[in-house]
Parts: C-alpha cells; sequence; structure tokens
C-alpha cells in the first residue's frame, strides 16, 4: 500500500510550475481547495490556466490568484468575479467560456480516456461558431476569438466537438480521505471535486478528516485513491456540517 499522506501538504505542493494547467474542484463555496490554491501564490506561481466551474467573488482561492495577477487563462462557466473582468477586458487575462455540463463532461472525458465526444450544448452560438472573444485589445475591442468548433449533424440536430481536459495537476476538497487517497465529498462539493480529479495527471486533495485505509465503506468512496497523488489535512477553515 503506498502512504500518500503529506504532512506539508504546501510544500508538495511545489512541483507545480509556473505556466501550469490545473482543474479546481469545488462549486462556488462548496469543496473549493482555498488551502491549495492561496498555497499556490504564496508559492509565487504564475501564468497559470485554471479550469474551474467558478471564479468566485471573495478574496481566496482562485479569487486571490486572480487578484494577484497570477491567471493567464480561464476556462470556466460562471466567471463572477469584477476583477477577473477588469483584466478581461484590459487584456490581461484570456477567457474561455464553456457550458457547465460541456465543462463538467470535459473533465469526466480527460480522466476516463476519452480524447473527445459531441454534444448539441452551445451549437449555433458564438460559444462555438468562432466569434467569442478570447483575449480583449484593452481599449475595448477583441484581439483574439476562441476556435470555430468543428459541427456534425446527429438524429437532426447540430453538434460540436468538445475535447477531454488533461490538465498537468488536479485539486481537490474532500470531506473525509484516508492514506492511500480514497475520498468522499460532502453535498455539493461532489459536483466537480471528483471530475478534477480524476483529469489532473498529478492530483492534490485536502482533506477535513484522515482516516485509516478501510475506513470509508467502498460504496461511499466518491473517488478512488488511483486518481490522488497527494493527501493532507486543509488548512482552511472548516464549515459546519
Amino acid at each position: 500500500m503506498i502512504d500518500k499522506f503529506r504532512d506539508d501538504l504546501a510544500e508538495a505542493l511545489d512541483v507545480v510550475w509556473s505556466g501550469a494547467t490545473i482543474a479546481v474542484g469545488g462549486f462556488g463555496s462548496s469543496g473549493r481547495p482555498d488551502a491549495l490554491l492561496n498555497a499556490l501564490s504564496d508559492l509565487d506561481k504564475r501564468d497559470l490556466h485554471l479550469y474551474v466551474n467558478n471564479v468566485g467573488d471573495d478574496f481566496t482561492g482562485v479569487g486571490r490568484l486572480v487578484r494577484e495577477g497570477r491567471v493567464r487563462r480561464i476556462t470556466a462557466s460562471f466567471p463572477i468575479l469584477q476583477e477577473f473582468y477588469d483584466d478581461y477586458f484590459a487584456g490581461r487575462i484570456e477567457l474561455e467560456l464553456v457550458p457547465q455540463g460541456t465543462l463538467a463532461e470535459r473533465m469526466r472525458a480527460g480522466g476516463a480516456g476519452v480524447a473527445a465526444f459531441y454534444t448539441p450544448s452551445s451549437a449555433g452560438t458564438m460559444l462555438s461558431d468562432g466569434t467569442f472573444p478570447l483575449t480583449y485589445d484593452g481599449e475595448g475591442e477583441p484581439a483574439s476569438f476562441v476556435p470555430e468548433k468543428e459541427t456534425r449533424e446527429f438524429h437532426g440536430r447540430q453538434h460540436v466537438l468538445e475535447y477531454g481536459i488533461n490538465a498537468d495537476f488536479g485539486l481537490v476538497k474532500a470531506q473525509i480521505g484516508d492514506r492511500s487517497g480514497n475520498l468522499r465529498f460532502h453535498l455539493s462539493a461532489r459536483n466537480f471535486n471528483p471530475l478534477a480529479g480524476m483529469c489532473g495527471r498529478v492530483t492534490f486533495a485536502e482533506v477535513e478528516q484522515l482516516v485509516a485505509t478501510g475506513d470509508i465503506g467502498p460504496d461511499d468512496i466518491h473517488l478512488p485513491g488511483v486518481f490522488v497523488d497527494h493527501i493532507g489535512m486543509t488548512s482552511a477553515p472548516v464549515p459546519a456540517h
């Protein structure tokens, strides 16, 4: 049995390089791996490409990375942080806007070894026809665009080709984990966390409670340890359950 527990998870995270692609778990603030995200700031990592459901409106986690200018590109469904839009329209950050279900399936596909898939979501919209601005020039005009996506008709309906996500790293937060990396998430935290953990080539997990291997019942494991490389106790505040 491989012991994946790390006494200092932030120290282990130093293998992340500036310019890396990172899949981030969490649904809003639920299950967001703030301790790991804040450690990236403390370790002075920059030029990051984040795959994340939403860019929050607070001063921690992804929001902190954006505010400190450490993010080069965001692939997300709900980037609601005002400072993000300030940077986007100023030409300092790239945005790939993706429907929420498509983002989830792109992560799952990457983790399952599926290279690409077709979906009707975004077909016939600016998200797929090459007219959505990837970057702005700082004066309110688009400087580049998200490439047009391949389309194909199935059952009389247009579908677009989407690619699975294989990120350099995955960052997740779980309620319970064991030393082999098996994880159980709490309620809404189960939304994107298992997917982000699957699609990261190297995945880090912060947990609220560490138990011995075997203490999590087989039917209660939401992300098997085969997808997790490093696990440690969270240093972020633990919400009441």
